[in-house]
């Protein structure tokens, strides 16, 4: 049992670690102080969800359909591309401090983190890909309890991770926030985004 367990904890680490669009979102709203737990929790939250259907047969039914896995692959190229170019025009622009300022003053209610939360993470075909492909494969070829300790594992690093990057982001919030750390942050997110579209792209 302990050894799924830790097996499904070191995977579904090494799949949410990397940044991603949750990572960005989640570190974006930590360094703004801005609701950075319940962004952390509906990102978690999501990840339990899909982990659960890909490890319980979501994965052996897409596999089923090799249009469909091309469908999200193209879907999950499509969005990390256009996160990467709006991380970029972030570059480009250098409103930072500009920005800081006016999230200082207008902090989005929870609803509207809620909602953009949800946007990032269920929108995002890359996740899907992630979580229920590749976590649901792995989690697929266990049986019983084995499964079940699995699937435990990997949500366990989503919780971990999610809560332990918002609590870090807003604790150095105040080096975070600087404008030349954000461009930064924005440059490397952008690059990282390229990275994975390519994969992506090399995989079909």
């Amino acid at each position: 049992m302990f050894t799924p367990l830790l097996q499904g904890l070191l995977l579904g680490a090494g799949m949410i670690i990397p940044i991603g669009a949750q990572n960005a979102h989640v570190l974006n709203h930590g360094i703004k102080k801005n609701h950075h737990f319940l962004a952390a929790s509906v990102c978690m939250f999501c990840d339990v969800v899909l982990i659960a259907l890909g490890v319980f047969g979501g994965a052996k039914l897409i596999a089923t359909s090799p249009t469909l896995v091309t469908i999200i692959s193209w879907g999950g190229i499509t969005f990390l591309l256009t996160y990467a170019s709006l991380s970029f025009r972030q570059v480009w622009q250098n409103n930072y401090e500009k920005e800081q300022q006016l999230a200082t003053k207008f902090n989005k209610s929870p609803w509207l983190v809620i909602i953009a939360t949800l946007s990032v993470t269920l929108l995002n075909p890359h996740v899907y890909l992630d979580t229920v492909m590749i976590l649901g494969s792995v989690g697929g070829k266990f049986q019983g309890n084995e499964r079940i300790a699995f699937a435990v594992g990997t949500m366990l690093a989503s919780i971990i991770w999610f809560y332990s990057l918002a609590g870090a982001a807003a604790k150095m919030s105040p080096w975070l926030s600087q404008a030349k750390v954000k461009r930064t942050i924005d440059t490397l997110v952008g690059l990282i985004m390229c990275a994975i579209a390519l994969s992506l792209f090399n995989s079909l």
